[in-house]
């Protein structure tokens, strides 16, 4: 018999077969339609595919769905609230931080969970925190800028 796995996805709880070798990547890209989060190198190195689990922002192809049982998950899709850009988000957005997009969520997804950690981050902060997700279109100025933006305000 199939063991399931419970964990709260963007806010509700939500339940599925534990497949041998799925990482939470893949099962939020195949079981529940979570595009966003993005496969980028399938190493963990480049930052596309980061989510939230637990308060801690984490590479999720390198989570396995085992590990991911009891958890909070939060994906790029689960930090606009009816319709309304996270501050984040409309950060990147107003400071057009992106270009071809693709490393985007995870982008925004790492900066959300430095600035939960820290909200009063300091550019060098950012920088440093920010310095393992890449973005190969070259928006690291801007990517920076919006995320100075958030930094010490009440947004987060």
């Amino acid at each position: 018999m199939a063991k399931n796995i419970q964990f709260e996805l963007n806010g509700k709880k939500v339940e599925l077969p534990l497949e041998k070798g799925q990482t939470l990547l893949w099962a939020l890209r195949t079981n529940f339609n979570l595009t966003g989060t993005k496969y980028g190198c399938g190493e963990g190195y480049c930052g596309a595919c980061t989510v939230i689990m637990d308060g801690e922002a984490v590479r999720s192809c390198g989570i396995a769905m085992e590990d991911v049982s009891g958890k909070k998950i939060t994906t790029i899709e689960g930090l606009a609230v009816n319709g309304k850009l996270h501050p984040v988000q409309q950060a990147f957005v107003d400071h057009d931080a992106l270009q071809c997009g693709f490393c985007t969520p995870g982008m925004i997804m790492n900066a959300y969970g430095l600035l939960l950690k820290n909200p009063l981050l300091t550019r060098e902060q950012i920088i440093e925190g920010m310095e393992d997700n890449f973005c190969r279109c070259g928006a690291h100025k801007r990517i920076i800028e919006a995320i100075e933006s958030v930094a010490g305000t009440s947004k987060v």
